[in-house]
């Protein structure tokens, strides 16, 4: 069985994060990961502090095993949620979108195990000299928000660099995409497209149809004059947008505006005019299917590439 010393410092069982996908992942999902072995995710971007509050009491309902909460360290109530995770007995937090430089001194006090996500070495390295315990590398090929490198070069020059334990994420969807991570020297994966077609995921029907019906062209990243790349599907929507992007004659406040609630349009009503953020690797998700079996073909199907790959190539 694949282990790693995040499972140790985790209690988890399989090294596999679902990813904390805003407006997406809530107890249902969170809870169905961490009962299969993984690490559940839930987001605090879910309509205000008590809102998350409320989510994370429900998943301590639904299972007994680890899970944590993903901040968006942007968002207008960051300093709350800060506080709320600590009054709530979260263990487990990963961060986005910035530094959690700030809240580190009272996290830690908590005993809370801080793993930030980094898509440079140069952020890697400032999480780990801040005491950060471990970091999940990101690389362009995720959904939602990108940054410039890709994951195949990103992972192995971040865990060149650092002491502490590295977690993959970007366009790992399958067995195959996992045993690469690992052999690029990741500790564990970070996955999350694919759990948007997890039956326990509360998303709008259409956004997982959506999913299951793309292709290896189906996403764009839209947002990067505005230094805030988004990857998402190709809808009407993202079209729009990017079509205004590059038109000089568009003003930036009038861009925001269109764009502003659109992942909540996608994820609770399935509008049209919504953002279907979703990773690359949406092409290779073919089915709606139990969070644990996709947690299982994850760690099985890397063990089975593993073991083909070295009887093909060595033996």
């Amino acid at each position: 069985m694949i282990k790693s010393r995040i499972c140790d410092m985790l209690g988890i069982k399989y090294p596999v994060f679902q990813g904390g996908m805003a407006w997406v992942a809530d107890a249902s999902l969170a809870a169905a990961v961490s009962n299969a072995g993984g690490l559940g995710l839930i987001s605090s971007i879910n309509a205000g502090t008590e809102a998350v509050r409320n989510e994370i009491r429900k998943c301590r309902e639904m299972t007994d095993k680890p899970f944590g909460v993903n901040i968006m360290l942007q968002a207008p109530n960051v300093s709350e949620i800060a506080d709320m995770v600590v009054e709530e007995g979260v263990r487990i937090l990963t961060t986005g979108a910035g530094s959690p430089s700030q809240y580190m001194a009272e996290w830690k006090a908590a005993g809370i195990i801080v793993i930030p996500v980094v898509a440079s070495v140069a952020l890697a390295l400032k999480m780990q000299a801040a005491g950060v315990d471990a970091v999940v590398a990101e690389g362009a090929e995720s959904g939602g928000h990108v940054g410039e490198l890709h994951t195949m070069p990103l992972i192995p020059q971040v865990v060149d660099a650092l002491d502490i334990p590295v977690i993959a994420a970007g366009g790992i969807c399958d067995g195959r995409g996992a045993a690469a991570a690992f052999m690029l020297g990741a500790d564990a994966i970070q996955v999350g497209t694919r759990f948007l077609s997890a039956e326990e995921c509360n998303v709008h029907p259409d956004y997982k149809e959506k999913i299951l019906k793309a292709t290896d062209i189906s996403t764009i990243v839209t947002g990067k004059s505005f230094g805030h790349p988004v990857r998402s599907l190709k809808t009407p929507f993202s079209k729009t947008f990017a079509k205004m992007e590059s038109d000089p004659s568009v003003a930036q406040q009038d861009i925001l505006a269109f764009g502003a609630g659109a992942l909540r349009k996608a994820v609770q009503e399935g509008d049209r005019n919504g953002s279907y953020m979703a990773g690359e690797c949406a092409g290779m998700v073919r089915r709606i299917e139990p969070a644990k079996a996709i947690v299982e073909d994850l760690i099985h199907g890397a063990e089975a590439v593993m073991k083909e790959v070295s009887a093909r190539m060595i033996g």
